[in-house]
């Protein structure tokens, strides 16, 4: 019965240095990749629905390859929620590179037009814009980049002359 205990304690202190070894593989201390939102080009505009594509770019700053599966997005301009989603594309950032990722949103600006009319009243103008969100990463295990960035954007620069 000794030897049953001992032989049991043994065998879970084994699969307990495992499992903690195991952990290790998957755990690394490499730098998350960095988010910029570079461009919001207006597709359509129509009095009901606004058509956005939303220009990323993914810095890796890594050595090897970066597998992006998704991005969970919001973004707010000057404290409205101009859009919120979910777009799941799949891409291969190589080593030390950048890559671009295009969003397509859909949205409808009617609710806050008023709002919207206040902050366009001036086109040259600053408006501050906050992206927040995650972006999925990994080939096999998924890993999570929490995303929160604040920037401007001058609307006169996104009107097609």
């Amino acid at each position: 019965m000794g030897f049953q205990r001992m032989a049991r304690g043994a065998l879970t202190l084994m699969v307990l240095l495992g499992v903690s070894g195991c952990a290790s593989w998957f755990a690394d201390d490499l730098p998350d990749p960095a988010v910029h939102l570079v461009k919001v080009e207006v597709v359509r505009a129509k009095l009901l629905e606004q058509k956005f594509v939303l220009h990323f770019r993914i810095d890796n700053p890594n050595d090897s390859d970066l597998t992006v599966r998704g991005l969970e997005y919001r973004v707010h301009l000057a404290g409205l929620l101009l859009t919120e989603g979910e777009h799941e594309h799949w891409i291969t950032v190589g080593p030390k590179r950048s890559a671009f990722y295009k969003v397509p949103v859909r949205t409808n600006l009617w609710p806050q037009v008023k709002e919207v009319v206040k902050l366009l009243k001036n086109p040259n103008q600053q408006i501050p814009y906050r992206l927040q969100g995650e972006m999925e990463t990994g080939l096999f295990i998924a890993h999570y980049v929490h995303l929160e960035r604040n920037g401007v954007i001058i609307p006169a620069e996104l009107i097609p002359e």
